[in-house]
């Protein structure tokens, strides 16, 4: 369905203590007086597609018993796949109250059928998220409306209600429709009890739409137009008929409200085991970061991640002692536990609000809304310098001066209240995928070459990569391989290595064997070959017929390709020539590519490396100029056995493979930006 109600209810950050009360069977009754439900629309002749929305009204009520959400809609089946609509679910979280259906119906012809009368929810008591290391206590009821077909029309209301503890008194959300909604007519309100009005912001396409009246705001539509965002915008232009609401006032209000609960949790008791802990780790390690590096390692490895959501909220962390005691935490609870150890450290360190999904961009034009976030760091000041610890990752992970998780906003929680704060962005130093390709042909053109492939990969892939390939014993990742890949560029794989470079912070996965290289004959004793990795697809056009001061965006990455080929012993180095050195900066991003030939090898580095994730439209207009000369030519390299003169390179000094450590921070993939 188009039109949503959402609290966007995160799955870590945001476990509350209220206790497991509230019947659990579903209610029957009148639909709330505060719920207007809009006329229905009349069906066109004309209506195509699966449904027809007659209605679909939602609705929030914002009281002292926290939030009441009504749904409800009439919509027309129009074609077999629609009928599956007759499955209705409900899912509620028990501590808020049992969810109120006011009515199930189905219009057929002259005659209205009551569904309720013979029909009835069967409530499932389960953990659907269970495989995800979760445990949120929510219930689901289901119920099948018998009998639905082709051309009935099916109407249904229920309230459902949600209210956390944490919050107090506090209210927060959002209303949106979405983007390509199904025909019909829509309503979309926000209403609140006396002394119950929060602040409000909306985009300008509801604006237009709201009516106002005392406690309540609302917004109509009759068949909304289908929307999209700018072609290749920044997500925060993706952000569309939304309505905010907050009884938050600013970041700092939202900040001051959360920091007692992580600095309550974070204390702890005299007789805790955790000093002696905390003890063991400073006499272990001499300096501060030593020190803090031990701490995260022993929350990542004592404590397994297992988000408990039950009794009715997600917003309050378990203390550092009872997740000690448990040894099972979610973010939440590690985040606690590592303040505390820090404290005992002399380490100062405070929690920090992030959004893990990447899809932060454009906080800093929303109301402080809680919900936004959902994953929570701690950050720790170490000799003047920052480091952020996630105890949620694996026990690899050490602090780090930048958070692994692609995170631009960040709320402090603080007991004076901390704003918003945007972390600077740079563009990469080091590749966060490298591919290393050395081909030894040294014994002809017509004989298998030896061969070596090494992927250096970094950050939240790297991690993953150490949970799985950790877990597996060389013999059986030699064997798994060797099943999968050989064939095409691989003969025989003789062995394969995989180690995770902590310093690094780096998955190394290297596989030798013998290959057949695809040299192409040219004549009369010439060769060549496009060496892997050695070329660029050309960027794509950027233009819009409208939007046309939105800028354009490009997901930063960096990425290497590393190729040698040790020629073979017949040749001379002088029969040798390769493709272009180029360098070139287009769409914000650089393009490079360097050759050499060097002790009877040919080096061959390509990089590309996004220097500027958003360009205005003049710049993508002047860009748009340049991809006709755009150099996407293949990484050649050619035999001519009647050449006098090698023309391999632009006299670039270019590593190979086997003589530098591709782990190291200054890897010469790219030219230096340009100012």
């Amino acid at each position: 369905m188009a039109l949503k109600v959402s609290l966007l209810v995160s799955a870590c950050v945001l476990v509350a203590t209220s206790a497991f009360a509230q019947s659990q069977e579903i209610r029957r009754g009148p639909a709330p007086a505060w719920a207007v439900a809009s006329s229905p629309m009349p069906v066109p002749e004309t209506a195509t597609g699966a449904v027809f929305f007659r209605r679909q009204d939602a609705e929030i009520h914002l009281s002292d018993k926290g939030q009441a959400q009504y749904l409800g809609y009439r919509i027309r089946i129009l074609q077999p796949s629609a009928l599956q609509l007759g499955n209705i679910s409900i899912a509620w979280d028990p501590a808020a109250g049992a969810p109120i259906v006011h009515g199930i119906k189905v219009f057929r012809d002259e005659q209205v059928i009551d569904v309720l009368k013979d029909a009835t929810f069967e409530i499932l008591r389960r953990e659907d998220q269970l495989e995800a290391a979760k445990l949120d206590g929510m219930l689901t009821a289901v119920l099948r409306v018998p009998d639905l077909r082709v051309g009935d029309e099916l109407e249904v209301e229920l309230t459902t209600f949600q209210r956390n503890p944490a919050l107090g008194s506090n209210q927060s959300g959002l209303l949106l429709l979405g983007p390509s909604p199904s025909p019909g007519r829509y309503r979309l309100g926000l209403s609140w009890d006396e002394g119950h009005k929060p602040d409000l912001k909306m985009t300008a396409d509801m604006t237009a739409a709201m009516q106002n009246s005392e406690r309540a705001v609302e917004f109509r539509f009759d068949n909304p137009p289908l929307q999209s965002a700018p072609t290749d915008a920044p997500i925060r232009y993706q952000w569309q008929r939304v309505v905010e609401y907050s009884d938050f006032h600013d970041w700092s209000a939202l900040s001051r409200h959360f920091a007692p609960l992580y600095a309550t949790a974070s204390v702890l008791a005299p007789d805790s085991s955790l000093k002696r802990e905390a003890a063991r780790l400073r006499a272990a390690q001499a300096s501060p970061l030593d020190r803090a590096g031990a701490a995260l390692k022993l929350v990542q490895q004592n404590v397994r991640y297992i988000y408990v959501g039950l009794n009715g909220g997600n917003l309050v962390p378990v203390s550092a002692d009872e997740t000690w005691k448990r040894r099972y935490g979610d973010c939440k609870g590690k985040t606690v536990l590592l303040l505390a150890l820090l404290r005992e450290l002399g380490i100062d360190a405070e929690a920090v609000l992030v959004n893990s999904s990447g899809v932060d961009d454009g906080f800093d034009q929303r109301l402080p809304i809680p919900q936004l976030f959902d994953h929570v760091l701690v950050r720790a000041h170490i000799d003047g310098k920052v480091y952020w610890l996630d105890g949620t990752l694996p026990p690899v992970a050490s602090p780090s001066p930048q958070p692994v998780l692609p995170v631009k906003w960040v709320l402090p929680l603080t007991a004076q209240g901390a704003d918003l704060e945007r972390l600077e962005w740079r563009p990469a130093a080091t590749p966060e995928q490298i591919s290393l390709f050395e081909i030894d042909a040294r014994a002809g053109f017509d004989k298998p070459s030896r061969i070596v492939s090494t992927e250096i990969v970094r950050g939240l892939p790297a991690l993953e990569q150490q949970v799985q390939f950790s877990s597996v014993s060389e013999g059986q990742l030699l064997e798994l391989f060797r099943q999968n890949a050989t064939g095409g560029v691989w003969q025989t794989i003789d062995d394969v290595k995989w180690r995770y470079d902590q310093k690094a912070g780096a998955s190394i996965l290297t596989i030798s064997g013998t290959g057949t290289m695809d040299w192409d004959d040219d004549g009369p004793g010439e060769r060549s070959l496009a060496l892997p990795g050695g070329g660029f697809n050309p960027p794509e056009r950027r233009a819009r017929a409208d939007h046309k001061d939105v800028p354009y965006y490009t997901k930063p990455e960096y990425t290497c390709h590393v190729t040698t080929v040790r020629l073979p012993s017949s040749t001379q180095p002088n029969q040798w020539s390769s493709g272009k050195s180029y360098d070139t900066r287009i769409f914000g991003r650089n393009y490079h590519r360097a050759w050499e030939l060097r002790d009877g090898a040919i080096r061959m580095i390509r990089g590309s490396r996004v220097e500027q994730p958003e360009i205005d439209s003049a710049t993508a207009q002047r860009d748009n100029g340049r991809i006709a000369a755009f150099d996407n030519s293949m990484g050649w390299i050619f035999y001519r056995p009647s050449t006098r003169k090698s023309a391999v390179g632009d006299g670039e000094t270019v590593p190979a493979t086997y003589d530098f450590d591709w782990t190291a921070s200054d890897v010469p993939c790219v030219s230096a930006p340009k100012n």
